[in-house]
């Protein structure tokens, strides 16, 4: 499972996000005499670019509120147009609506992900509700919507397009879904509640930042290094002298420095204190504990879902999804689990042993199990992965990327240094399709800093579309690695390889995108589908083709070892157990806290009792313990969602088979092309079941998630 981070972050349409998200009246919100210049349409070719240069973070609620005023003038010609409701009149003019908004939504979201610092962190409490209140101004203007509401009752005799049929359909739901035939003191009502859910989405995630920034581990002695390799090392000096601890080491509270130094770092002391302090975020009784947070944001969910009309907020949640009902996604996590659990108990078992045999004295601990599971994996596949990161650059695998978009979609990526970032560290490269043509725009942001949240994920800054002209997509990939001294090469660790082809897989999405309308493209799709292909893109990178080519060793250039490559074929399924129970368990409590109703729940008391009756292995801890979990609290994008990566990856494992048992196998030009055409490209111009039965010629096989996570047989390959 790949941690995206808030997913408001990277896959909804703007347009669609700010339906969900929100603003202010204007009368909130003076704008300055003088326009912000971040206001101005984008230039440059191929559409334009955006103008970071432009951006002055304390114009951010001056900005909005023009925009917002140039929507509601937008939204006032559609309602007062005497001519009868029609696709064109009401549904287009709604897709064109809202273009600086838009741009404002593109500047300000990726500020406030990878540059919240200064004043920025109070600038966005102040503009959340604001900004809800003013996406509830739209969705409740009753006017509008009756104009919708005539052309969706009209829509099988107007003769529409099938991609115009479904913009028809999933405007008018979008409008329902958000209370639009609510009466006056209902819609007054879901109006306050997503006003106070944006201050308390917002405070949830500045007390995450808060607590990855400030806490850190002190390392007094170099004893306290062993077992780890020298960039590691180096990178915990570097942290200590940032933080006025020179001649000391400093292990920062991210997943980043988290997750290596719990697998290497032979000091069990040092562990359970980096351990205790990563997965206690959010629940320090101090000014960034999310306990009440957490507590309120769930009663108001479900007194929002009482008032749409749905039993419970993970009811309303899921009905857009492919799974539809929280019972199906629910049926999917059960089947999963408990093989899972099965064989994390295996596991479990044979770690002890190895403590034992080392005379240990004590038993496995979670800020054991990394440590212990890399020691197994070496016991039964004679594969340490420290042996592996030596050939794992950050450089060379972005160039896997590229080489593997090239040679199953004809992409090709070329540096352009002349176009403006919003940092330093980030890069630009225009996207040409096969024929040469422009398609696009790619921007990496790869480093951990101050103000950025943790993880990884896509952001889309432009979606493709050609309602008046064509658009091409602009996205960006954001990841956290640690950065090396200069002059050095960045090394990463296998987990984090497979995150970068993970992330680029949404960016594929965004950029192969090729409907219409912005609100169907790219990656605007049902939440348990986004992932599919993000998922797939990973498995590119386990083959011989890509590691023989960019699996180089930084000091000699040496591509990987074929018996090392072997090693890790074989063990690709290890630790399936442990890296199943620690997302399946975050997914599955997400899901009850949001099917629990309206009592007050205790977040910390409800993890720990659904925990123990679900029978949560001792040793594993959830991956987003409640308290920090961004994806279920820090908006409502995953919020009874966070099941999407298990569904989706049931679509990924049987999708994966269907390149396996081609006759080019992983690189199969025409199922490679079928997979442009009806998956890549369609974005939400068509119900997701049916784009992946028209891949697949068949709806999903559930049982080759099983195959892929080795808990069943995998099927036997045809000889070529």
């Amino acid at each position: 499972m790949r941690n995206l981070s808030h997913a408001h972050k990277f896959v909804t349409s703007l347009v669609a996000s700010l339906m969900l998200a929100s603003a202010a009246n204007a009368t909130d919100i003076q704008a300055q005499a003088a326009a912000p210049a971040m206001l101005a349409k984008w230039t440059g070719p191929h559409g334009g670019v955006p103008d970071w240069r432009s951006v002055n973070v304390d114009e951010f609620p001056a900005a909005f509120a023009v925009a917002m005023n140039e929507q509601r003038a937008e939204i006032a010609r559609i309602t007062s147009d005497k001519a009868k409701p029609s696709f064109d009149n009401t549904i287009v003019a709604l897709e064109r609506s809202g273009q600086t908004m838009t741009r404002i939504y593109t500047y300000y979201n990726v500020h406030t992900s990878v540059l919240n610092v200064g004043k920025l962190p109070s600038i966005k409490r102040e503009l959340a509700p604001k900004l809800a209140a003013f996406g509830d101004e739209i969705n409740q203007n009753l006017p509008l919507f009756k104009r919708v509401e005539t052309v969706y009752q009209a829509r099988e005799k107007l003769k529409l397009t099938p991609e115009q049929l479904r913009l028809t359909w999933l405007t008018y739901t979008e409008f329902v879904r958000a209370g639009a035939k609510l009466d006056a003191t209902q819609k007054k009502r879901v109006s306050e509640i997503n006003q106070r859910l944006a201050t308390l989405f917002s405070d949830f995630q500045q007390h995450l930042l808060d607590d990855e920034a400030k806490p850190y581990t002190l390392i007094e002695s170099a004893a306290g290094l062993a077992g780890l390799p020298q960039d590691l090392q180096d990178a915990a000096a570097r942290s200590a002298e940032a933080r006025g601890q020179k001649g000391k080491w400093a292990v920062d509270n991210t997943r980043s420095s988290m997750e290596p130094f719990l697998s290497l770092a032979n000091d069990r002391v040092l562990r359970e204190k980096v351990w205790r302090t990563y997965y206690n975020r959010g629940n320090n009784d101090d000014a960034s504990d999310n306990k009440k947070i957490i507590t309120e944001i769930l009663a108001l969910r479900f007194e929002r879902a009482q008032l749409l009309g749905y039993a419970t907020h993970a009811h309303w949640r899921v009905e857009p999804e492919m799974a539809a009902t929280p019972a199906r996604a629910m049926a999917l996590m059960e089947a999963v689990w408990k093989p899972a659990v099965a064989q994390v108990h295996t596991d479990v078992a044979a770690m002890q042993k190895i403590i034992d045999a080392e005379g240990g004295g004590f038993k496995l601990a979670p800020w054991d199990y990394r440590y212990y599971a890399e020691k197994l994996r070496k016991a039964q596949y004679d594969l340490d992965l420290n042996e592996v990161k030596p050939y794992l650059q950050m450089d060379k695998l972005r160039e896997a990327m590229f080489w593997s978009a090239t040679k199953l979609y004809g992409l090709s990526f070329v540096a352009a240094p002349n176009i403006a970032t919003n940092h330093a560290d980030v890069t630009a490269w225009e996207v040409r399709d096969a024929a040469g043509k422009h398609a696009g725009y790619w921007y990496f942001d790869p480093y951990a800093r101050l103000g950025k949240s943790s993880g990884a994920w896509m952001n889309s800054y432009r979606n493709q579309q050609k309602l008046d002209h064509v658009l091409t997509p602009i996205v960006s990939n954001n990841s956290n690695f640690i950065p090396a001294a200069k002059g050095q090469a960045v090394l990463i660790s296998w987990d984090d390889a497979v995150t970068m082809f993970h992330e680029f897989g949404h960016a594929l999405h965004g950029l192969l995108s090729n409907v219409t309308y912005p609100t169907l493209s790219g990656a605007n799709v049902a939440r348990d589908f986004v992932e599919f292909p993000s998922q797939i893109n990973e498995r590119w990178l386990l083959t011989p083709e890509v590691l023989d080519k960019f699996a180089l060793h930084y000091q000699t250039g040496k591509p990987i070892p074929h018996a090392l490559v072997e090693k890790i074929v074989r063990a690709k399924t290890f630790n399936e157990g442990f890296t199943t129970v620690e997302y399946l368990s975050a997914a599955i409590i997400d899901m009850k806290f949001h099917l629990a109703g309206g009592a007050a729940i205790n977040p910390v008391e409800f993890e720990r009792d659904t925990l123990t009756a679900m029978g949560m292995p001792d040793e594993v801890v959830m991956r987003h313990r409640t308290t920090q979990f961004a994806h279920a609290f820090g908006s409502d994008g995953y919020s009874a969602g966070y099941y999407a990566y298990l569904w989706a990856d049931s679509l990924t494992a049987d999708a994966w088979e269907a390149f396996e048992q081609s006759a080019g196998g992983a690189w199969d030009k025409p199922t490679a092309a079928r997979f442009v055409k009806e998956i890549l490209s369609r974005g939400n111009s068509v119900d997701q079941t049916i784009a992946f039965r028209n891949f697949r010629g068949r709806d999903v096989d559930t049982a080759a998630l099983m195959r892929h996570r080795g808990f069943a047989p995998a099927l036997k390959r045809p000889v070529k």
